[in-house]
Formats: C-alpha cells, sequence, structure tokens
C-alpha cells in the first residue's frame, strides 16, 4: 500500500484536492491522509469547500494563524513522522506548501508539486519565493501549462 500524505490550507489548494482526491479514493493500492494546516480557517473560506466539493474530511487538522510558517513547519514534520506517508503531496505557492515541503525533504519522503514551474518572476512576492523552493526540493513536478514546463528548464530542470 502506498501511503500520500497531502497538505491543503487554502481556498485555490481545497479546488485541486478535490478532483486528485476522488481520483486517489479510486485507486487500489494508495492510501491517502490529509492534513489541513489551517491556513484559511473560517467556514466560508474553508469548511465550505469541503462540503460542498466532496473532499474527504482532513484526518489531521491544525488551525495553525499566526507564526504561520514556521508553526507549520514544526507540526507537519510531526504528522509526517507519525504517518510515516511514502510521498508528500502539495498544491500551489502558499505557506502550507513551503513549510510541508521543507518539512518532508528535511525526512527524506519524496514531494511532489502541483501547479510547479508557475512563476510571477516578482520577488516581492511571497508566493513567488514559496514556488520556487518548492519546485527546487520536489522531486516530482507536475506543471499545468507549457510555459510553467519553460519556465523549469530556462531554471535548469531536466528536460
Amino acid at each position: 500500500m502506498q501511503k500520500v500524505l497531502t497538505i491543503i490550507g487554502a481556498r485555490p489548494q481545497f479546488i485541486k484536492a478535490s478532483v486528485v482526491s476522488r481520483a486517489i479514493l479510486q485507486t487500489d493500492g494508495v492510501e491517502e491522509t490529509i492534513l489541513h494546516t489551517g491556513q484559511h480557517f473560517d467556514q466560508n473560506m474553508s469548511e465550505v469547500f469541503f462540503d460542498q466539493l466532496g473532499i474527504p474530511k482532513p484526518d489531521i487538522q491544525l488551525d495553525i494563524h499566526g507564526e504561520m510558517t514556521g508553526r507549520m513547519l514544526i507540526e507537519i514534520e510531526r504528522a509526517l513522522l507519525e504517518n510515516k506517508p511514502d510521498r508528500l503531496l502539495v498544491y500551489g505557492d502558499t505557506n502550507s506548501t513551503l513549510a510541508g515541503a521543507l518539512a518532508a525533504t528535511k525526512l527524506h519522503i519524496p514531494v511532489a508539486h502541483v501547479e510547479a514551474g508557475l512563476r510571477s518572476f516578482n520577488m516581492q512576492m511571497p508566493e513567488e519565493i514559496n514556488r520556487i523552493l518548492t519546485d527546487q526540493i520536489s522531486d516530482l513536478l507536475f506543471c499545468p501549462t507549457d510555459i510553467a514546463v519553460d519556465n523549469l528548464i530556462k531554471e535548469g530542470f531536466a528536460h
């Protein structure tokens, strides 16, 4: 049985995870654990998406709101040690994404990054830093566009 731990925490991630989690549920030999960091935490920014999109309720709920990335890194590392997944799945460019990727990499757990290669080229945006760092430490990069693939090739990723 392959174990995947999925990190989500913000609205765009909930939408993407709804599709991927449904596919995982229909796949023999793959078990998913969902960790919700609490980055988006109220009814309108979180729970409503789980209800309306049919996302399985999170197995792990962190509810982290302040000192976000550092606290997430600590708690995600604990969850990874406890759950011992074969792979970590992260989405997009949020603090949840980067914290999950960093924690997994430190523990030598392979990371899959959905939305790899997207770039704004604005290093003043925290999301841009999250994207670049997450791509650098992920071993599977899922690019949504040809432009994203080209960006990674220009950054030295193998084709």
